[in-house]
């Protein structure tokens, strides 16, 4: 009975050091999906950071850069034909 009752508590033991093994894996596994998504966001913040301290710079490429882009949305707006013309057949 003694043998019986030491088996049947050495099981429970494995058990519950199974389950502890387990919850470790599955916290270091959200630990790191945690850790790559907080690097990819702070990643995209820094970029976008980066792009508007660049868009508001007053370097004279990017002073030119932008005269450049308004020049070409300019283009853009004005009509192919000319008013008054025959249309297209």
């Amino acid at each position: 009975m003694w043998m019986f009752l030491a088996a049947l508590v050495s099981l429970q033991m494995y058990f519950v050091w199974e389950l502890l093994a387990v919850f470790v894996l599955f916290a270091v596994g959200f630990a790191a999906i945690a850790f790559l998504i907080g690097s990819l966001y702070l990643l995209h913040r820094g970029w976008a950071l980066a792009v508007e301290r660049i868009a508001d710079s007053q370097h004279p490429v990017m002073v030119a850069t932008r005269q450049g882009i308004y020049v070409i949305e300019d283009m853009a707006r004005r009509p192919f034909r000319r008013p008054g013309s025959a249309p297209a057949r």
